[in-house]
């Protein structure tokens, strides 16, 4: 069984960064995907990044891309999302999440969830 731990989040003002991190325990298959998804106050759950278990190849929703950048440490098993150029509409509740396919970007495609990380940005 997999289990995810997210940490790292926390309030900051517009423009400031911020870095989360998300280390798995038990068995991920090599094709896994490994995804940060956001879930905003009194709004749906939206996916945010993934990136490859093996090997890398990132990719990330227009919300967010050429500001937040995934990534991983193989020996720590631990994925990161670096998160610059916040706003205040990156305020949510940040989840780290597996899937056993490649490139998934739905919810649904993801069965192992962690119990999440808040990041607040004020103006």
């Amino acid at each position: 069984q997999v289990q995810l731990v997210e940490s790292g989040g926390g309030s900051v003002q517009t423009g400031n960064s911020l870095k989360l991190s998300c280390e798995a325990s038990g068995r991920i298959y090599t094709s896994s995907t490994m995804g940060w998804f956001r879930q905003p106050p009194g709004k749906e759950r939206e996916f945010v990044a993934g990136i490859r278990w093996t090997g890398n190849s990132p990719y990330y929703s227009d919300s967010v891309k050429g500001r937040f950048t995934i990534s991983k440490d193989d020996a720590k098993r631990t994925v990161y999302l670096q998160m610059d150029s916040l706003k205040v509409e990156d305020t949510a509740l940040y989840l780290c999440a597996r899937s056993p396919q490649w490139g998934s970007r739905r919810m649904s495609d993801f069965g192992s969830w962690g119990q999440g990380t808040q990041v607040t940005v004020s103006a």
